[in-house]
């Protein structure tokens, strides 16, 4: 099969449209990371994408739909607060677990009684979404646990010659996948952090808790279990302060004859001065935006990747860390 990397024309959206009407998955452009979609009514369908990703199967999928498309004939019920968060963030970074009429293949929520929906503010998803008309689930446009794709380069090194289309709307402005919160009790819970923080939502639905996954459970979300993000090089995590360790690291690499890098947040770029970096950037947002593209520079070029661990806490950091201790410490 031929991999084509396509800008959403309206001749590759009538393209996709086709493939998605005959089962086939489609790479696509988010403003988070790039989406492996498929029609989310289909079993088949939906198998295809776990197959292609040799994803676990209790690691459920986010159905993507248009803005203009009735949400409520995929859930049964939606809480007050739940209106008031798709007004103030969507479309944009946000997705949120309902109840389900049961209108998605089962395996998109892998058998919960639960669905996940996101609408994406990308110009790309929107295009495509508009296109199909339908919903989509879509993990990230990766092979299971390998870092997620923010360039359709990316996806193109996981999937080429196993997807017909992928649509290509540039590098992902985000950089880290969708905030998921659970919307099925009386105040909304964060499932896995994202762009849109904690305070975000508590400051339009009134609260917002933080769900924690009791030992043994099964996922109620992507991203809640298994090791994530990863790069197919070697990997170390450093706490915060622990510069020594990562000095050591280094050397002990580079006597080693391997090359290493030290991934670090813009301000400690100083402190590792004659040492090659990766430089994640400044704020948390930009953090956010570089992270996945500097883990994969860091396999394509270098033996091991020495994370340090940034010193920001709270709202958009919280994913950011979330990300690269799964990555890089493997948790």
């Amino acid at each position: 099969m031929e991999t084509v990397i396509s800008e959403a024309s309206r001749e590759a959206l009538a393209w996709a449209k086709t493939l998605i009407e005959k089962g086939e998955v489609v790479a696509f452009h988010t403003e988070t990371v790039y989406g492996l979609g498929a029609d989310a009514r289909s079993d088949e369908a939906v198998r295809r994408i776990f197959e292609l990703k040799g994803r676990p199967a209790d690691n459920p999928l986010i159905v993507h739909v248009h803005k203009d498309y009735d949400i409520s004939a995929l859930t049964d019920k939606m809480p007050s607060y739940a209106e008031k968060l798709l007004a103030a963030f969507c479309p944009g970074p946000l997705t949120m677990v309902f109840p389900s009429t049961g209108k998605a293949s089962k395996y998109v929520s892998c058998g919960l009684n639960t669905l996940a929906v996101r609408v994406p503010s990308s110009r790309t998803a929107q295009a495509f979404l508009r296109a199909v008309d339908l919903p989509i689930a879509a993990p990230s446009a990766n092979v299971s646990k390998h870092i997620s794709p923010v360039t359709a380069r990316h996806v193109y090194e996981d999937f080429k010659g196993k997807i017909p289309l992928i649509l290509d709307g540039g590098a992902c402005a985000g950089g880290i996948e969708s905030t998921v919160l659970d919307c099925t009790g009386k105040i909304p819970q964060i499932l896995r952090a994202g762009l849109v923080t904690r305070e975000m939502i508590a400051s339009v639905a009134g609260d917002c808790g933080v769900y924690k996954m009791a030992e043994g459970e099964r996922p109620k979300s992507p991203g809640m279990a298994y090791k994530h993000y990863s790069p197919r090089c070697k990997t170390a995590y450093v706490s915060v302060g622990d510069y020594e360790r990562a000095e050591k690291l280094y050397s002990e690499e580079t006597v080693s004859d391997g090359r290493p890098v030290i991934l670090c947040e813009h301000s400690l770029t100083a402190e590792f001065a004659g040492y090659e970096t990766l430089d994640l950037g400044d704020s948390p947002e930009e953090m956010a935006h570089n992270l996945y593209d500097c883990l994969h520079r860091g396999e394509e070029g270098y033996t091991l990747i020495i994370a340090v661990e940034p010193k920001g806490r709270g709202g958009v950091m919280d994913g950011v860390l979330n990300r690269l201790t799964r990555a890089c410490r493997g948790e």
